[in-house]
């Protein structure tokens, strides 16, 4: 059986992450890469990776590498907005390939950008092949989990949902998105022009849970809070004096008209464990039954997204064409052994 062929777009933290993994699967093998760092183009993969097993060269030029037939699949792992990755998912399904794509508002785009995803859905329907947004958040944790979790439910009154997590391992541009480091008056300033964002994906989500539950949402409130340290805190990339701001708490609330169906909380710090903060991801269903889930430590964020982007891939190269979602395909699952088994040609 042959192997399943996979471009990489995008050789950063999850990129890269993705491309060790794929690196360690059976079945499945690396055909193309691409990047735009200068420090990267030209040089083996294996080599940008820090791992052996691969000869093939990272490429600056996307239209050399997406082609018809080069591929089974394209992991694009470049930006989190539709916008921002809209050119690249549009190359990808001129050249008829499948593609997975990481960017948060991917999720579910018809939410804030329905004209872009009724124009990609159009255009990977005609090229015969699926697209994809996923992560471990949106994608799995305050979304899909949930999904799957009302499962056993005869009726659901409200969902609340919390992810608790560790900011420390990201780098510089996440630390800016979420204001750490900054004084609290910084952190107000930068929430109102945009450029502090907390979490993006909370819009995604939210829909994503209404439209498989057949909620109807009104509409979509949104707060962010600065989390002000009362310690010392320190990082690789950033340090955080008492008084300044350690991350952000980021919430959401969902109505229909006005009862509140669904909350996502999502407060994100660096070194909460400073403050004796422990992480965890918690899901609080009201129904028939009810439902109290809770995951201590939390769910790694980097090592499950990248998860999540390989483990879909035969689920979605095995999907009706067009644009999908996590609730239109299987419940995700790891893939061990050899993962061509599952692709029927």
């Amino acid at each position: 059986m042959s192997k399943i062929r996979v471009i990489l777009w995008g050789l950063g933290a999850m990129g890269g992450g993705m491309g060790r993994l794929l690196l360690e699967k059976q079945g499945i093998e690396i055909v193309g890469a691409i990047d735009t760092h200068p420090a990267k183009i030209g040089k083996k993969l294996s080599e940008v990776l820090g791992v052996a097993g691969s000869d093939i060269i990272v490429s600056g030029l996307p239209e050399n590498v997406i082609v018809t037939g080069s591929a089974d699949m394209v992991l694009v792992s470049t930006g989190s907005f539709t916008r921002e990755v809209y050119p690249q998912l549009e190359l990808v399904a001129k050249a008829k390939l499948n593609c997975i794509t990481i960017a948060e508002e991917m999720a579910y785009p018809q939410v804030q950008e329905p004209a872009i995803a009724k124009e990609l859905n159009s255009l990977y329907t005609a090229a015969d092949v699926t697209l994809l947004g996923t992560g471990i958040n949106p994608g799995f944790v305050l979304d899909s989990l949930i999904i799957a979790l009302t499962g056993v439910c005869t009726d659901v009154q409200s969902i609340k949902a919390v992810r608790i997590n560790d900011l420390s391992p990201f780098g510089p541009t996440v630390m800016r998105s979420q204001g750490v480091g900054t004084a609290p008056e910084e952190f107000k300033a930068g929430t109102a022009t945009g450029h502090i964002v907390g979490h993006v994906g909370f819009p995604e989500s939210m829909s994503l849970i209404a439209e498989a539950l057949g909620f109807k949402l009104d509409r979509i409130e949104q707060i962010k809070e600065p989390i002000i340290s009362n310690t010392h805190r320190e990082t690789p990339h950033v340090k955080v004096a008492p008084g300044m701001v350690a991350g952000c708490k980021h919430v959401a609330y969902g109505y229909s008209g006005d009862k509140l169906l669904i909350t996502l909380e999502h407060p994100q710090q660096v070194r909460p464990e400073a403050e004796s903060i422990e992480t965890g991801d918690y899901i609080y269903i009201t129904g028939t039954p009810n439902i109290n889930m809770a995951i201590k430590p939390e769910i790694p964020g980097g090592i499950g997204t990248i998860a999540m982007a390989v483990n879909m891939i035969p689920a979605v190269i095995a999907a009706a064409p067009g644009l999908k979602t996590m609730a239109d395909l299987p419940v995700p699952r790891a893939l061990m052994g050899d993962i061509s088994r599952l692709i029927k040609r």
